[in-house]
């Protein structure tokens, strides 16, 4: 799977109809929904704002689609067959419509659609998606240097620490990387 580094929009005009191509990294489906908030704040007088996102969540992968009073099937589907055959997660693509005064038939808007949300996609810089895992860990003073060391080494970083007769710590690295970490150290 992949995702994006950073949000990025293009535009394109077919028959007269402006197009805006946006596509955000969202973390969560919160996030999704807030983004797609903002873009709604940014154009009150569009006339269609199609979207999906795709988006990992601890109950697994939500997927949503929404054709935004366009016929059905032909706004919010064809965006999303692009970032599942793409394998994007953790994003939101959205195309905004301003009518430009000639339809474009459902074949014309599927494709409309389907193509600005492909073409924003592939001016995003796509990198490969990295699951992470958190782990809890009780340490002795003396294996902190260690546990740093080997944290720049796996791509971790420490979340939480409380330090009192032992150091507990919350950290955070990419799950491949958590069986390396749990064996150098004993995991709570």
């Amino acid at each position: 799977m992949y995702c994006v580094k950073s949000a990025h929009t293009i535009e394109d005009t077919i028959k007269k109809s402006r197009f805006i191509g946006v596509i955000v990294p969202c973390e969560s489906e919160n996030a999704a929904l807030t983004a797609l908030k903002e873009l709604y704040q940014q154009h009150p007088n569009a006339n269609h704002i199609a979207f999906a996102y795709r988006v990992q969540s601890e109950k697994g992968l939500i997927c949503r689609f929404h054709d935004a009073g366009e016929p059905t099937g032909t706004a919010g589907k064809p965006i999303f067959k692009h970032l599942e055959g793409k394998q994007l997660i953790n994003l939101l693509v959205a195309v905004v419509r301003y009518f430009g005064g000639v339809k474009l038939g459902a074949g014309g808007l599927t494709r409309a659609y389907g193509n600005t949300a492909s073409k924003a996609i592939e001016a995003a810089s796509i990198i490969p998606y990295v699951e992470y895992a958190t782990v809890d860990l009780c340490l002795d003073y003396k294996q902190m240097q260690l546990l740093e060391y080997q944290l720049k080494k796996l791509g971790g970083k420490i979340i939480k620490q409380d330090f009192a007769e032992k150091i507990r710590l919350s950290i955070s690295l990419p799950e491949k990387n958590l069986k390396t970490l749990t064996e150098l150290f004993k995991a709570r």
